[in-house]
């Protein structure tokens, strides 16, 4: 059988409303990193995005550490995370994503990358695309059997009761969720087999403003804010959950509304490019700070915006803009995220 390459689509996980259970079920905790192939041939290592991006150059600490990991040829799956004293910071990986060399060296220094690895492709000249879950689990461990620092093996349960304290706990060290995985499925590259359990919480926002959708016939996304103790109002992330004529109705709804915010009338606002975003226009239109949207969300990013792009519920006519504060949001509590990735050492 022919040794898949890097140009692999990973295989993805469909949201769940609950946990599956049943003898043919297994769990692993959600990381939120980047999800990344690594293939070793020889003294080579590659380490690939889910996007096709070579990830070598912003992670050299990762690709030393590889150098260490035994085996002559292999290709595992896995997630690059960054971990901070307050658990996982996906702001702070995104940071690396830096096109000069100079900062790259330094964020690696000292705020060095992990990998977590969850599951193998090949070992050797064999494929394992073709072979159920628990063979190429007992195929990573031999891979990881001794990994160097930095280099994790994800720890996994049959026992859903176990899963669901994973759910709760480590929220507070930064994962996204619990991933559930069928013991003798394939490995099925794109498609989404997988199912993942995440967070989801509600929130009522104010809207501050909206972006064009692209052939600027309506709305792209509603740009939503909170304000903080001081009243301050931030920009916390944004909703694009709409119809194509529920996008035309809110250009048409929303135009009277239209302002031009300064800085003295808001903290953080939107329009930063992120380093993923490939060149794409970030700029929005602000309105008056006079409606309320509810809206549910996965995780509040270092507390201080929507990790994803939030899903719209309702308009709240019934709730004034200055009760929209960041003192909704319910924080987990803090869990030590050394205890989760050195559980399998």
């Amino acid at each position: 059988m022919t040794v898949p390459d890097l140009g692999l689509e990973p295989m993805l996980a469909a949201v769940a409303e609950e946990l599956p259970e049943g003898p043919t079920w297994t769990y692993e905790p959600k990381w939120d990193g980047f999800r990344t192939l690594v293939r070793r041939s020889g003294d080579r290592i590659e380490m690939v995005s889910r996007g096709g991006r070579d990830l070598n150059r912003y992670f050299p600490e990762l690709v030393e550490a590889f150098s260490h990991l035994g085996g002559e040829q292999w290709l595992i799956d896995g997630e690059v995370i960054l971990a901070l004293d307050h658990g996982l910071d996906f702001d702070a990986l995104q940071q690396r994503i830096h096109p000069a060399a100079s900062r790259i060296k330094m964020l690696a220094e000292t705020t060095p990358a992990s990998y977590v690895a969850f599951d193998a492709l090949a070992v050797g000249d064999e494929s394992l695309v073709a072979s159920p879950l628990e063979e190429r689990r007992q195929r990573l461990e031999q891979v990881l059997q001794d990994p160097p620092e930095r280099i994790y093996l994800t720890p996994r349960t049959a026992d859903p009761e176990l899963a669901r304290s994973w759910f709760w706990s480590y929220e507070g060290a930064g994962l996204d969720g619990v991933i559930g995985k069928r013991r003798g499925e394939h490995y099925l590259p794109g498609k989404r087999a997988w199912v993942k359990l995440k967070h989801r919480r509600t929130a009522d926002c104010v809207l501050i403003g909206y972006r064009l959708s692209n052939d600027g016939s309506g709305v792209g996304s509603l740009l939503l804010g909170l304000h903080d103790e001081g009243g301050v109002l931030h920009y916390v992330g944004h909703t694009s959950s709409f119809d194509a004529a529920t996008r035309r109705a809110l250009l048409k709804e929303l135009q009277p509304m239209r302002i031009e915010p300064t800085a003295e009338e808001m903290g953080r606002a939107p329009g930063a490019l992120s380093r993923w975003s490939q060149g794409k226009t970030q700029d929005w239109v602000g309105v008056r700070p006079e409606r309320v949207v509810e809206v549910s969300y996965e995780k509040l990013q270092a507390g201080q915006r929507f990790r994803h792009a939030a899903r719209f519920l309702r308009w709240r006519e019934d709730k004034t803009p200055a009760e929209c504060s960041f003192e909704q949001i319910s924080l987990p509590a803090a869990f030590d995220l050394g205890a989760i990735i050195s559980s399998t050492r």
